[in-house]
């Protein structure tokens, strides 16, 4: 993935976040109310389990294994910019 493409997937994650709690303005306009009920219960039981399980080892061991060297060059690009007002 190029840096160009990271870096506007960073600002649109940044601009989501943002409007999440910047951009939108909420105001309730009515209480909540919950409804009336009547009623009767009596006393259950919670179910028993008999529960056997197996055995796990986790260990270490050393093997031989190919790893790709990544080279990081310095590149001046061209990044998206954003302007952001709040709601009034």
């Amino acid at each position: 993935m190029k840096t160009s493409s990271i870096i506007a997937l960073a600002v649109a994650a940044v601009v989501i976040a943002a409007g999440l709690f910047y951009f939108v303005e909420i105001d309730q306009t009515k209480e909540a109310r919950l409804p009336d009920v009547d009623v009767s219960v009596e006393g259950g039981q919670a179910p028993e389990f008999d529960v056997k399980t197996g055995e796990v080892e986790v260990g270490t061991t050393e093997k031989k294994v190919l790893v790709p060297k990544v080279v990081m060059e310095e590149e001046t690009v061209t990044v998206p910019t954003v302007d952001a007002k709040p709601a009034e």
